[in-house]
């Protein structure tokens, strides 16, 4: 039989897996080097505020992602469900990126401007208190620990490196920044140039204590802005534009 040298042979087994292997990804890498772009861009997308990024950071140190995915998938159910389907767009600054694919609580992908800051704050600390059915754990510290971002500039100068477009004025001004989403109207600090650096950014205390910048602060600033930059009322998809 011919596949008999595979099956007898360990050494001519290896080098047809590797050949194999090494011909799929091909088919799959080499194209997208002959394109233009890999995805569409689209209107309203921005680099994460500082307070966002820290807030993002939180997400993924608490293990977040494990039971919330962040991919809404073209299908009537989960378009009905949680909104219109994910964009690669939409992810185009996350390093890593958050889709998951494991569901133990709903997809957050749309979650932005959903629920009020109290809301989100009782559920992180007390999620029962909101949703009796939950089996999230509580996060109660994150509402007692404040929050230092002094390298802010740093974190977004390191971003910078890897191709998210922050500017220097953006890099210059986070740690301002930071401040003044977290302050809003009552704060020192200019919310109209924070606003023209981060479009559609949610502003003001969002733990419920206006005394300190917690890291339940960011968290929910970042929750807050997820699905609420792109217009989906005017977005139409590139395929139908041609």
């Amino acid at each position: 039989m011919k596949h008999e040298i595979f099956e007898t042979n360990v050494i001519v087994l290896a080098l047809a897996i590797v050949v194999t292997i090494s011909i799929g990804g091909l088919v799959q890498i080499v194209p997208l080097y002959t394109m233009e772009q890999t995805f569409e861009k689209v209107e309203g997308m921005r680099p994460y505020s500082p307070l966002e990024q820290a807030g993002r950071n939180i997400y993924i140190r608490e293990g977040c992602y494990t039971c919330h995915s962040q991919q809404i998938r073209p299908f009537r159910d989960e378009v009905e469900r949680y909104g219109h389907y994910s964009l690669a767009a939409e992810s185009m600054y996350d390093h890593p990126f958050q889709w998951g694919s494991k569901r133990t609580g709903p997809d957050l992908a749309r979650v932005g401007g959903k629920y009020s800051n109290a809301w989100h704050a009782e559920h992180m600390i007390d999620p029962r208190a909101v949703v009796p059915e939950s089996v999230m754990p509580h996060y109660p510290f994150l509402a007692e620990k404040e929050l230092n971002f002094d390298d802010a500039s740093a974190h977004l100068k390191t971003l910078a490196m890897v191709g998210v477009p922050y500017s220097e004025e953006q890099i210059a001004k986070a740690v301002e920044d930071f401040t003044v989403q977290a302050q809003g109207e009552d704060g020192e600090g200019d919310v109209d140039a924070f606003l023209a650096r981060y479009p559609k950014a949610a502003i003001g205390d969002f733990d419920g204590n206006p005394e300190k910048i917690t890291e339940l602060d960011a968290l929910i600033s970042y929750l807050q802005m997820l699905g609420t930059l792109v217009d989906f009322t005017k977005f139409k998809p590139e395929l139908a534009r041609r």
